[in-house]
C-alpha cells in the first residue's frame, strides 16, 4: 500500500470515528437563497444545508450561446445547484494563418461565451451566483495544436511556447474582465497540467503559473474565483497562496484527505463527491461523502465531485446529490 494511500485511509478512519460523534445532516427545509446560502458558506458561517453544486458538458456549442444558456439554466433548476459553474467549450480562436503559436492578443477571444454568460445571469435574475469556466493557457495551446506538440515546442524553442502562452493569458484575462462584467462572480481556472506526467514542478513554475496568475490577478477582486486543480497527482501546496477564495480538487481521485487540504488552506472548499464513480453511488454512499467532507472541511465548504460528472449521466443520478438535503 503506498503511502498517499495509508494516510488517506488513516484520515477516513479518523473522519468515521469524528462522524460517530456527530449528527448527520438533518433533512430541513431550506430558509436561504442559493445566493445567501453560498455567500454564507464563504463567509465561515452556519447555514441552512451544505451548499452543492456538480456539473458536466452540454456539447451545445455548435448550437450557439443561446443553447448553451438554456441547458446551463434548465441544469441549475432541475438539479437544485447553489453555484452555476458555467461550462466553456466554445473553441479559442486559431491564427488565420501561420504556425498555431503564431498569436497576437484578441481582447474578446470567446465572443459566444459572453453572449450565453449574458443570458444566463439574465435568466438567474441574481438567485444564485456562477462562475465563468477558464481553461488556462497551457490546456488552451494543447487544444490549439496537440499535447505532443506543445512538448516539443517547450523542448525545441521555449521562448516560442512562452510567448504563445503569455498572448494566450493576455487574452483570457480580457475575457475574464468582461465575464464579470457581464455578471459573473468569478472564474473557474481549470488547471490540469500542474502534475508529474505532464510538467514536472520547475516546468510548471517556468511555463504556467506566470500565465494562469496573470488571469487570476485581472479579476482578483472578484468574490468567487476557484481554482479547479484536475488530475490525481496535484501540486497542491503550490496553490494555497493563490489569489482565489476556493479551491475545487479531487479527493478521491489524488486520495488526499479534505482534512489535510484544509490544514493547509484557508479560504472555501468545493469537493467531496467521487466523480469518476457518480454514477453508481447509492444514496448512502453519496451521504456518506458528503457528512465526511463536510466534517473534515468546517463551515467553509461546498460539496461539489471533483470535477465534472459524466456526461452519460442520467437526470435520476443527476438529481440525487441534491436530494440528499430535500
Amino acid at each position: 500500500m503506498s503511502q498517499s494511500r495509508r494516510q488517506f485511509l488513516q484520515a477516513s478512519l479518523a473522519t468515521a470515528a469524528a462522524l460517530a460523534a456527530t449528527p448527520a445532516f438533518a433533512a430541513r427545509a431550506a430558509t436561504l437563497s442559493s445566493r445567501a446560502r453560498v455567500d454564507r458558506a464563504l463567509a465561515g458561517k452556519d447555514v441552512d444545508r451544505p451548499p452543492l453544486t456538480l456539473w458536466h458538458h452540454f456539447g451545445l456549442e455548435a448550437k450557439g450561446p443561446a443553447a448553451h444558456a438554456e441547458a446551463t439554466l434548465a441544469f441549475h433548476r432541475r438539479f437544485g445547484t447553489d453555484l452555476v459553474k458555467v461550462m466553456s467549450d466554445f473553441p479559442y480562436p486559431k491564427p488565420a494563418s501561420g504556425a498555431w503559436f503564431e498569436l497576437a492578443v484578441d481582447a474578446k477571444p470567446f465572443p459566444a461565451q459572453l453572449e450565453a454568460l449574458t443570458a444566463i445571469a439574465s435568466g438567474l435574475g441574481g438567485e444564485a451566483h456562477f462562475v465563468e469556466t477558464i481553461f488556462n493557457p497551457w490546456n488552451v495551446a494543447e487544444k490549439l495544436s496537440s499535447p505532443e506538440a506543445v512538448q516539443q515546442l517547450k523542448r525545441d524553442q521555449p521562448q516560442k511556447l512562452l510567448d504563445a502562452l503569455e498572448v494566450i493569458a493576455r487574452s483570457e484575462a480580457s475575457h475574464a474582465k468582461q465575464a464579470l462584467a457581464a455578471g459573473a462572480s468569478g472564474v473557474f481556472l481549470a488547471i490540469a497540467n500542474a502534475q508529474p506526467a505532464i510538467l514536472a514542478v520547475e516546468d510548471f513554475a517556468r511555463f504556467s503559473e506566470p500565465f494562469d496568475r496573470l488571469i487570476l490577478d485581472a479579476v482578483r477582486d472578484a468574490p468567487l474565483n476557484v481554482l479547479h486543480l484536475h488530475g490525481d497527482h496535484v501540486y497542491l501546496d503550490r496553490f494555497y497562496g493563490w489569489p482565489a477564495a476556493a479551491i475545487n480538487y479531487s479527493t478521491h481521485g489524488t486520495k488526499v484527505a479534505v482534512a489535510d487540504v484544509r490544514a493547509r488552506y484557508p479560504g472555501l472548499l468545493l469537493a467531496g463527491i467521487d466523480e469518476v464513480n457518480y454514477r453508481t453511488l447509492t444514496p448512502a454512499m453519496l451521504k456518506a461523502q458528503a457528512d465526511a467532507a463536510r466534517t473534515q472541511a468546517g463551515a467553509k465548504f461546498l460539496l461539489t465531485p471533483g470535477c465534472s460528472v459524466p456526461n452519460d449521466s442520467t437526470p435520476e443520478e443527476l438529481a440525487r446529490l441534491r436530494a440528499l438535503f430535500a
